[in-house]
């Protein structure tokens, strides 16, 4: 395993739900700044969602009022609740870190990076 791993992807109806999980092993996120990417083949990785260390919340346009991220500094985890979902949120999921408060919605300012969950999305 990585220093960090996502959970929670999975099948879901369009309108439905699912939460995903980042939990980090070696270091501790409450010190990080976490976001949440998304990639489709053939398209660039795209920027959901981030979390500052002191819990500042940041949603791409496409995903506001339907995402939640969200922490558990005791579970050193960090969740992304997708509700309402499309069949255009189908991507592989991938949560990243870096370190400080400073979010960044560019991928290559992140240090570390799971290995992603895959979201499927049915019409």
């Amino acid at each position: 395993q990585g220093l960090l791993v996502e959970s929670g992807g999975g099948l879901v109806q369009a309108g439905g739900s699912l939460t995903l999980s980042c939990a980090a092993s070696e270091f501790t996120l409450s010190t990080h700044t976490v976001g949440w990417f998304r990639q489709t083949p053939g398209k660039e990785r795209e920027f959901v969602a981030a979390i500052s260390a002191t819990g500042r919340t940041y949603y791409a346009d496409s995903v506001k009022g339907r995402f939640t991220i969200s922490r558990d500094n005791a579970k050193n985890t960090r969740y992304l609740h997708m509700a309402y979902l499309r069949p255009e949120d189908t991507a592989l999921y991938y949560c990243a870190a870096k370190t400080g408060d400073v979010v960044y919605t560019r991928g290559p300012m992140y240090n570390f990076w799971g290995q992603g969950t895959q979201v499927t999305v049915s019409s």
